[in-house]
């Protein structure tokens, strides 16, 4: 249902969803090939970045091919702590445009609507890597030694571009197709994984703890060597059974990397040669630059004997490894427990760290500003106070010619009332004046007349 002025496009046939259809409109996202599709999937068949992505399987209709489609949530605002951030979504689709190696997955195109990103990756069927070793009666280590060869040259081809992937883990090794005489590895989710820039300090808290590295316990400065420590802790796995760091809980697990607390129990390791052990010795070093680089591990003994020794595997006198306890792991990790191979409550407080770096800086800002603010009100409270001594001063000067001239005015009524009596007693003194003359003037008017 594409509209007509858009390029015809390639048209996903849901397998399994109702008859429900589903159209992806598209917005444009940086260097995203993004374009108007029907998209229709099957049923979910990966849970993949906890509760903000899942995996379904669907297939191309006008060729049949089938596809992996990866829904990721998208957060719908900076606060909100539900689905996947977008850069974090750009970063994890910019690694897959750079990869293009045969034991990593391939990204073949991205769609986006309004609520999800859907990433159509390459169809990785055979399931993972454990699963399949663990169905197996034993495993010999010129088998294991195969598989992690895989590993190491699909991580090598990250690290040469200074990619690490940072969430190396059994879950996120596949296999293409398990029916394969040699299957071959499939290294998928590029979430957690980064470009490591040269003079550029990066520090985060994620990963799973089981095979997270110590510099991410400690928040040290993170390259390319987290990922090679991941490596170590799988192949112990792979060759025993056991986990190397696994405890109780997510603290023991945490408190046995940082103090580098593992042993090669007898029990687990009676049949593994010393060679295995070395590597994982090496890899699993505190010291990063001691510990071993990628082309060091293609380049072990161990890795290469198998090539030199050329050997028909299934000949007798091999070094046999029971998966008992492979299988045991596998279950385990895969029950309905409270799982300690998940990292949601550490990526939390990786967030927590990040706000709280950026409340700092908040905080620093706020106290920049209040410095200024208070500079500027001292200078205001300065500025009145001269201006109201000012004001007193003239006020003080005002106040005393207002009393001057209170003085004076006081003064002018008092002569004022002195001058208002004497015209009074003026008055008084013209009126006896006219009354005498008066008198006189009858008294001469009467001498006439006599």
């Amino acid at each position: 249902m594409s509209s007509p002025s858009l390029p015809i496009v390639p048209q996903w046939l849901k397998l399994a969803f109702g008859a429900k259809r589903a159209l992806v409109s598209c917005s444009p996202l940086k260097k995203w090939l993004l374009r108007r599709a029907d998209l229709e999937c099957g049923p979910i068949c990966r849970h993949k970045g906890g509760q903000f992505a899942i995996v379904k399987q669907c297939r191309e209709k006008r060729t049949g091919l089938e596809f992996a489609a990866k829904f990721m949530k998208k957060r719908r605002s900076v606060a909100s702590l539900r689905g996947v951030r977008r850069e974090e979504i750009e970063r994890e689709v910019n690694m897959l445009q750079q990869t293009r190696h045969p034991n990593i997955v391939t990204l073949h195109d991205v769609y986006e609507n309004r609520s999800d990103v859907v990433l159509i990756l390459e169809l990785v069927s055979g399931g993972e890597l454990f699963d399949f070793l663990a169905q197996k009666e034993s495993l010999s280590e010129e088998e294991a030694t195969q598989f992690i060869k895989q590993i190491l040259e699909g991580v090598n081809y990250l690290h040469s571009r200074n990619i690490a992937h940072f969430d190396l883990k059994p879950e996120n090794i596949m296999l293409l197709d398990k029916n394969a005489p040699l299957p071959r590895i499939k290294l998928i989710d590029f979430g957690l994984a980064h470009k490591i820039e040269a003079g550029v300090e990066f520090k985060n808290i994620f990963g799973t703890p089981e095979f997270v590295a110590p510099e991410i316990v400690n928040y040290e400065p993170l390259g390319l060597e987290a990922d090679m420590w991941s490596i170590g802790v799988i192949t112990y796995i792979l060759l025993s059974g056991a986990s190397p760091f696994l405890g109780e809980t997510k603290q023991d697990t945490l408190g046995n990397i940082s103090a580098i607390n593992y042993e090669f129990d007898e029990e687990f390791f009676c049949h593994t040669s010393e060679l295995a052990k070395k590597f994982i010795r090496q890899l699993l070093e505190r010291d990063k630059g001691k510990r071993l680089t990628i082309q060091d591990a293609l380049n072990h003994q161990w890795i290469k004997v198998l090539e030199k020794l050329n050997v028909n595997m299934y000949r007798r006198g091999r070094r046999e490894l029971k998966t008992k306890r492979l299988r045991e792991y596998t279950i385990k990790s895969h029950s309905s427990m409270p799982p300690n191979n998940t990292y949601v409550n550490f990526e939390r407080f990786a967030q927590v760290v990040e706000d709280i770096g950026q409340m700092e800086g908040s905080f620093a800002t706020l106290a920049a500003t209040h410095d200024t603010l208070q500079g500027e009100i001292d200078a205001m409270a300065s500025l009145y106070n001269e201006k109201e001594a000012w004001y007193k001063e003239e006020t003080e000067g005002v106040r005393h010619e207002l009393s001057q001239i209170r003085y004076e005015f006081r003064k002018v009524e008092a002569m004022k009332r002195s001058m208002q009596d004497d015209m009074r007693a003026v008055d008084a003194n013209l009126v006896t004046v006219g009354n005498r003359y008066r008198e006189r003037q009858s008294r001469f008017e009467q001498t006439e007349i006599k």
